[in-house]
């Protein structure tokens, strides 16, 4: 039974206190990630990690209607009248994104970004493309998603933007996610690396940053790391994605806490990552630790790091304790009426059966 993939648990995991709604698209089936010996290449759509899982990623004001208070206050009477139209046509755009209603809110954008231009708003103008960018990734356009992302990024670096502003390195991601996606690979690797590389520059100048935007900045890496690794993940590099998981641990242990449910998930695809690789032991030991802090946190995901840890317990020729960790996950499961964790489960110890039989 392959443990279950980073992408199921960070599908599951939802956003823990994130200030900006974006979420990239994800297949509906969940991925699983074989073991080594069987493991099968997965697309790359299904492994992008949700922006919205590191909690401070802000970029470009999030989709809080207090960012247009850099609309000028000295407009005219009209100019007030088509802004506080845009706003409110954003509310809406906002509440159909968050109840999945992808086509009424492309529809109230493209009537947004018309007001803005109108206006020669610049602000309001890349704050609706991003917008619309981010809807048609979601509605799985990536052509069209890539051309206003690069919309988007033009009209920030015309507005005198850094190209280190984490804006610009946010959009950024989201191109190499795009490309990754669509099997691009050397776009995919130039867009990764270059978003690493330029934070990694960044955070060695952060004393002049406040405190705030220092962990903005390393929870974006971290974030930047996370999804190259997931990309490596897919293209079996596996080598390359544990070395990408080790540093997104480390900021998001050092930013959030060891405890935090971000870090455990990291921690829980750095163990599948080396159970892939055929460090079992290894493996073992970390998740482990995550179990452990899972219990004492109550952590939501509980029962599905117990399927995880029953897959490398099997890989280890532990079958009888891989069944016990299979039968503890399965009443979790039954319990929380998760069927995706029952499912998974009957599939791990089926294959346990198997390798009782063949004696593996």
């Amino acid at each position: 039974m392959a443990a279950l993939s980073a992408l199921f648990l960070w599908r599951r995991l939802g956003h823990w206190g994130c200030r900006r709604f974006w979420q990239f698209n994800m297949h509906k089936e969940t991925c699983i990630v074989r073991t080594v010996g069987s493991y099968t290449k997965t697309s790359f759509a299904s492994l992008v990690v949700p922006l919205s899982c590191w909690k401070s990623v802000h970029m470009l004001g999030g989709l809080s209607v207090f960012a247009f208070s850099l609309f000028t206050k000295s407009a005219e009477d009209e100019e007030k009248k088509k802004e506080d139209e845009i706003i409110l046509l954003l509310k809406k755009a906002k509440l159909n994104i968050m109840q999945g209603e992808l086509e009424a809110a492309d529809r109230i954008l493209h009537k947004a970004i018309r007001l803005a231009h109108e206006s020669h708003n610049t602000q309001a103008i890349i704050y609706t493309y991003d917008m619309m960018a981010n809807v048609a990734f979601l509605q799985g356009h990536l052509l069209n998603a890539e051309k206003l992302f690069k919309a988007t990024l033009s009209f920030l670096l015309a507005n005198a933007t850094k190209e280190d502003d984490n804006a610009v390195i946010e959009i950024s991601l989201k191109l190499a996610s795009i490309y990754a996606a669509q099997n691009r690979h050397d776009l995919a690797v130039q867009g990764f690396e270059f978003c690493t590389s330029t934070l990694e520059e960044k955070i060695t100048k952060l004393d002049s940053l406040s405190a705030e935007e220092q962990d903005n900045t390393r929870l974006l890496l971290g974030l930047c790391l996370d999804s190259y690794a997931r990309y490596q993940m897919s293209r079996s590099q596996l080598e390359s994605a544990c070395i990408s998981y080790k540093k997104a641990i480390q900021i998001s242990c050092e930013v959030q806490g060891l405890s935090h449910p971000q870090s455990l998930v990291l921690m829980n695809d750095m163990a599948t990552v080396l159970d892939l690789q055929g460090h079992h032991d290894d493996a073992y030991k970390e998740m482990k630790k995550v179990l452990e802090l899972a219990r004492e946190t109550g952590h939501p995901q509980h029962h599905a790091f117990l399927v995880n840890m029953a897959g490398i317990l099997m890989h280890q020729g532990q079958h009888d304790t891989a069944q016990q960790f299979y039968k503890e996950a399965l009443s979790l499961a039954q319990k929380l009426g998760d069927e995706i964790v029952v499912e998974k489960v009957q599939e791990g110890l089926e294959e346990l059966e198997d390798r009782r039989r063949r004696n593996i």
